[in-house]
This record gives structure tokens, C-alpha cells and sequence, in this order.
């Protein structure tokens, strides 16, 4: 109980909940683990600037994401979106949360952007949100859903990604598996997702939740923006040129910096942002996108701290020593960790080399086939992507949803979608670990 891991996670944790900004709670955390391990204050914090290094590129990428996202909301061509989903869903806030879930789980596979389209999608959305009563918590829940989901499922995208990562790690420690069947291992604890969301959708937040706050004047100008752009222009049209372009650099470069920038300087280009309110946009944009940015950097020192110090290791062995060979006990003690680290580290991804590394030994030892193995080593990956104050799952629907400033990072985001995920995937993991 006194590892690093397991005390630095529920000080960030406990911080977070006590309303102290995610970047400073990060930055504490980074430093009880660091203590607890044996270094200095200036080792720890030497190791953590020299680990932010491993979150610069996805930093920038935010932050010109956020700079394009303004901009394409200056064209005014999100009123279109706007006016189109008021008359289309005419007052169902279930099928509202269904509806974004679905485009969510577009921005992973079909159009691979991650969380780019929220600070365009989201922001226009909040007068509508707020009229018709719409749960925002719930908003949250169904962004989170379309942002995990489909990387644990779907094997295109980011999912691709997502289990190649798994089955060459398992590979490099000693147990093969093909991609194709952790596709399939994956599906179970999948199912946990589904459910997480329906359960939230028609149960938690169908009442919906009328929000108070004096500081109506960014709805307002939504609101007005929404009433004015009513026709489609050339000035649209070149907009949509400019989102296009940016895909496609993206796509083809296999970066968010590249295509982020292609669509910035097109949007110059055709006069759609005139170049005297550059700066102005640009200021918004980071404004919108750079807490994200540095938070993504601050916890990628603070996972590195966590690597090299071993605390990791240590957590993985202390708990699997006392476990004896129950599998069930096992395999609950395993995901546990790896929500740990993932709380921590804020990412899947990074945490998959971490746990194969460590769990492949134990699951062969105890006797778990290699399809239930993946299934462990993915769902506990996956287990606290959802509910992370660190991680880009919750930041980006915070991102979108706090544009007015009434949507809190951690009671609104983080516990919503920690108990609606977490706790299903916990459950349907170990039901994969145990009948595959």
C-alpha cells in the first residue's frame, strides 16, 4: 500500500477532487512519487522535464488544433450544424447523446482526428445543450465513449494501433498472438463500454440537468451566431476546402501538426481569417487547447518518474506475491493495477509496454490462455483512460464543454466517466480473462 504508484495517484486523485487545478495535482504527484523512491526534489524534478519531452509532439498538435478549431468557428459555418441538429432531434436528449457519441467514435477509425473535432463540434452546441436541458455530464460520457470504444474494439484507426501495440508487446515478452485475436479478446470487455454508455444515456442523465450561471455571454454570441448564419457561402465553402486540406496532410503525413497547420495557413489564404485578427485567434486557440497541452507534458514526465524509479515493477510484485493462484483474484488484482498506472500516466497506449511486460509472465505462470492474457493486458490499459484528470479522453470533452466556463474538469468529466467505464470494464475483463 506505500508504492509510489498506489500514494501518488491518490494524491493527485484526492487533490483533483478537492478542486486544485489537474496540471498542479500532476506536478504534486510527480513529486510524493519521486520522494517516496529516494530522490531529491531536484532529481525528481529534473526527471520530470526531462520526460515531457515524450508528449511534445501531441502538445503542439492540441495546440494548433485548438488555433484551427477557432478559426473554422469564425467562419460561422458551425451555425449550419447547429440549425440542422435543432430540427432534426427536435428536443430528444437520448438520441442528442447517441448522436455524439456516433460521431465521436467517426474522429478513431473512419476519420482518424482524435479529439480535434470537439473544440468545432462542442462550443456551438452549448445553447442548445442548455435550452433543451441536456445533461452536459452526459455529453461527457458520450464524447469518452466514441474517444475509447473504438480503439478497444475496432480493429482500423487508432484501434489498429491499439492492438498491434498489445500483440507485438506480448510477443517481445514470450507469448505470441496475432493481432486478428486480440480483436477478438477485446470484444468482451468492449461490451463493458456499451453498456457504461446505455446506462448513462437512459438511466444516470435521461432527466436531464438545468445549469445556473450568471455568464451568459459566450451562449449569447453562440446563440447569435446560430440565428445570423443562415444561408451558405463561398466564405463556407472554402472553409470546408480548408478542413479537407488539413485531413488529407494529416492522413497522408501521419501528422496532427502538419495537417493542423496545413488548414491554418489555408484559412489565411482564402481571407476566411483576416490576417489583422491573427493574433487575436491565435490567443483563443491556445487559450481553448493549451491547459491540455501542458498537462499532456507535465504527465509524461510524471510517467517517467514512475518507469524509471521501478515503482511499477515493485507494484506489480508486491501484489501478484501474496495472490497465490486464484485466477479470479488474479485477474482483479492485475486490471486494479492497471487502472493505477493508467490514472497515473493518462494513456493507454503508453501504459500496454508497461503491463505486457510485466503480466505476460505472471499469466503464463498461472495458467491464462494467450487470448485471455490480451484481454488482461488491453482492458487494464484501457481501465482509467476514462476518468483520468491526465488523460486526452477526459480533457477533450472538458475542452468543448467548458468553452462557456460551466463545466467542471473533474466532478463534470472525470467522476462521470470513471464510475460510468471503469467499473464495467473491470467487471467484463474479468469475465474475458476467465472464459477465453
Amino acid at each position: 500500500m506505500f508504492n509510489a504508484v498506489v500514494i501518488s495517484v491518490i494524491v493527485m486523485a484526492v487533490l483533483s477532487l478537492f478542486r486544485v487545478n489537474v496540471m498542479l495535482a500532476i506536478l504534486m504527484a510527480a513529486g510524493v512519487a519521486g520522494l517516496i523512491e529516494g530522490l531529491t526534489l531536484t532529481e525528481t524534478a529534473n526527471t520530470l522535464i526531462s520526460g515531457m519531452g515524450g508528449q511534445a509532439n501531441t502538445a503542439l498538435s492540441y495546440v494548433l488544433l485548438g488555433i484551427f478549431a477557432v478559426m473554422v468557428s469564425y467562419s460561422g459555418i458551425t451555425g449550419f450544424l447547429v440549425k440542422r441538429i435543432v430540427s432534426a432531434l427536435n428536443g430528444r436528449r437520448s438520441l442528442i447523446l447517441l448522436t455524439i457519441a456516433g460521431v465521436a467514435c467517426l474522429s478513431q477509425n473512419a476519420v482518424p482526428i482524435h479529439i480535434a473535432f470537439i473544440p468545432i463540434l462542442i462550443p456551438p452546441l452549448l445553447h442548445l445543450f442548455d435550452k433543451m436541458k441536456v445533461d452536459r455530464r452526459g455529453v461527457a460520457v458520450a464524447l469518452t465513449f466514441g474517444l475509447q470504444t473504438p480503439y478497444i474494439m475496432i480493429p482500423a484507426g487508432f484501434g489498429l494501433i491499439f492492438h498491434g501495440i498489445i500483440a507485438d508487446e506480448m510477443k517481445a515478452s514470450g507469448m505470441d498472438i496475432a493481432p486478428s485475436l486480440v480483436t477478438y479478446a477485446m470484444f468482451i470487455p468492449g461490451l463493458g463500454m456499451i453498456a457504461g454508455l446505455l446506462i448513462a444515456i437512459f438511466i444516470s442523465y435521461r432527466k436531464g440537468r438545468e445549469l445556473l450561471g450568471d455568464d451568459q455571454s459566450v451562449i449569447s454570441e453562440i446563440a447569435a451566431t446560430e440565428e445570423i448564419t443562415l444561408s451558405f457561402t463561398l466564405r463556407h465553402f472554402l472553409t470546408i476546402i480548408a478542413i479537407i486540406g488539413a485531413l488529407v496532410v494529416q492522413l497522408v503525413t501521419d501528422s496532427l501538426v502538419l495537417g493542423a497547420l496545413t488548414g491554418i495557413i489555408l484559412m489565411f489564404l482564402f481571407t476566411i481569417v483576416p490576417f489583422r485578427e491573427g493574433e487575436k485567434i491565435v490567443n483563443e486557440g491556445i487559450m481553448m487547447m493549451g491547459m491540455i497541452a501542458f498537462v499532456m507534458l507535465i504527465a509524461s514526465g510524471y510517467a517517467k518518474i514512475l518507469k524509471e524509479t521501478g515503482a511499477v515493477e515493485e507494484l506489480v510484485q508486491s501484489t501478484t506475491g501474496i495472490l497465490g493462484d486464484n485466477k479470479i483474484i488474479i485477474a482483479i488484482a492485475m486490471l486494479l493495477v492497471g487502472l493505477l498506472i493508467t490514472m497515473g500516466i493518462g494513456s493507454s497506449f503508453g501504459t500496454i509496454p508497461i503491463v505486457a511486460a510485466l503480466f505476460v509472465p505472471i499469466c503464463a505462470t498461472v495458467g491464462f490462455s494467450p487470448l485471455a492474457t490480451a484481454a488482461l493486458i488491453g482492458t487494464a490499459g484501457a481501465l482509467g483512460d476514462a476518468g483520468s484528470p491526465a488523460s486526452d479522453n477526459t480533457l477533450g470533452p472538458t475542452a468543448g464543454l467548458n468553452a462557456d466556463g460551466k463545466h467542471n474538469h473533474i466532478w463534470d468529466t472525470c467522476v462521470p466517466t470513471f464510475l460510468h467505464y471503469n467499473i464495467p470494464l473491470l467487471i467484463f475483463g474479468v469475465i474475458a480473462a476467465m472464459v477465453l
